[in-house]
């Protein structure tokens, strides 16, 4: 079986979840509940959005997204036309 790695991202983000519930479900005196609320944190945003982000934009070309002057004459000439619609 192969694995993917939007699987593992999810995976990831699922577990993440289900740690900071938990610790949010324990009491608040409860020492560990803080531990898991930040451990969830860190997993969400430390680990499965980066993946999640150079997952994406292994396909994306980055040339289309500078600033170009081919480039922002392509987005005037959208405008342009955009507004004519109206």
């Amino acid at each position: 079986m192969k694995f993917k790695l939007k699987h593992l991202v999810f995976l990831i983000m699922l577990s993440a979840l289900g740690s900071i519930f938990y610790g949010l479900s324990l009491k608040e005196d409860d020492p560990i509940a803080p531990k898991f609320i930040g451990g969830g944190t860190i997993g969400l945003f430390l680990v499965a959005m980066p993946l999640f982000l150079w997952k994406e934009s292994k396909v994306k070309n980055m040339k289309d997204y500078m600033l170009t002057k081919e480039n922002i004459k392509k987005m005037q000439e959208k405008e342009r036309k955009n507004t004519e619609n109206q």
